[in-house]
């Protein structure tokens, strides 16, 4: 879109294997904030013309989302949420228990379980894609617009000199391969963006926590919807291929690594059990970590930081993927122009010097 070709993206590891390829591919936009709505909004708009757009199948799969509540509380704050969704276009709206049962039968609806079913907010375009075929349609139609991928390449420092006056401006990257010359570098490297941003000289408000994940062997479709449960802290739906898809919250302590654990799996299977209680003699197939860098308002930081021509993308925490198509575009365009776009600009790093918290931990503090 803005003609420029001299781009060099570099991945310490292979594309797609960070966690563009350990998340549960799970799309919504039936977020809390104004901000978080249209921002959401704009990206589930991108991922519904993104086969088109890579000319490959991202297996894009409308589903429709199901945020339950199990307590009165829970319940206002579905109404709110669907208030806020309606009042930009959304399509959310508050099912109370009978109604749910009706739209979803398979779950467990008996009072006699620690968190009785009593409503869900609906979100009808609530999907699910592939994420490795959204990494890979990126990356070739990227390299088909002349940009340079650099795969095992490792960012090991900057190349920061003296700006106008007292501040700083980036002209290069450091790599276990070499220098690479540079007018403008933008940071996106999820979990590790604190280790990176250390190495430019500036702090982000933020915090790497594991996030592990886990799918079933193949079963019949039994599972058409999205399910999710703050309560439970549980989540599931089922792909294409029959898999049950299973997460949770994040992992309770701070760690750089991508190893799984048994208690996870423990805890997750105890809650699976009490929504859907069928389920007890199916298999699990394998499971995983990733990453996450979490903000203190579980929202992300986009945009300008202390060091002239040096941007992050950063603070994903465990709603990154459903970001991608809109996250990229507005990035490109700052890039381009130099303007941060308005999409983007309520997620700057300065929010928190202000004290302009965005606030979205009602809709995004469960891990998906």
């Amino acid at each position: 879109d803005h003609g420029i070709t001299n781009v060099a993206v570099l991945d310490k590891g292979y594309i797609g294997g960070g966690n563009t390829g350990r998340n549960t591919a799970i799309i919504r936009s039936n977020y809390l904030t104004p901000e978080g709505v249209k921002f959401y909004d704009e990206s589930v708009t991108l991922y519904k013309d993104l086969a088109n757009d890579f000319d490959m199948n991202i297996m894009y799969s409308e589903r429709g989302h199901y945020t339950l509540a199990h307590t009165d509380s829970a319940i206002r704050t579905m109404r709110w949420r669907a208030e806020v969704n309606k009042h930009f276009g959304i399509e959310s709206e508050l099912v109370l228990r009978d109604e749910l049962m009706r739209m979803v039968p398979q779950l467990n609806y008996s009072d006699e379980v620690r968190y009785p079913i009593m409503g869900a907010l609906y979100h009808a375009p609530g999907a699910i894609a592939r994420h490795d075929a959204v990494a890979w349609g990126y990356a070739a139609g990227a390299a088909m617009r002349s940009v340079h991928i650099h795969q095992n390449t490792e960012v090991h420092g900057f190349e920061i000199t003296k700006a106008n006056g007292s501040g700083q401006r980036v002209t290069g990257v450091k790599t276990n391969r070499g220098t690479i010359k540079a007018g403008k570098v933008i940071q996106c490297v999820a979990g590790m963006s604190g280790v990176v941003s250390d190495m430019a000289g500036f702090k982000l408000p933020l915090k790497t926590i594991p996030l592990q994940a886990c799918v079933s062997q193949p079963q019949k479709p039994f599972l058409d919807a999205i399910v999710v449960s703050g309560s439970l802290h549980v989540y599931v739906s089922q792909s294409s291929r029959g898999e049950l898809v299973m997460g949770g919250s994040t992992d309770p302590y701070g760690v750089y690594m991508t190893r799984s654990s048994l208690d996870f799996k423990e805890g997750l299977m105890m809650h699976m059990l009490e929504l859907l209680p069928f389920i007890g003699e199916v298999k699990l197939l394998r499971q995983w970590a990733g990453m996450t860098d979490m903000t203190p308002d579980f929202a992300p930081i986009m945009g300008e930081t202390p060091i002239d021509n040096y941007y992050v993308d950063a603070g994903w925490g465990t709603w990154g993927f459903k970001a991608t198509p809109v996250c990229g575009k507005r990035n490109a365009e700052m890039l381009a122009t130099g303007k941060v776009p308005d999409t983007i600009a309520p997620f700057a790093l300065q929010r928190f010097h202000d004290f302009k918290l965005v606030g979205e931990k009602g809709a995004a503090s469960v891990g998906h």
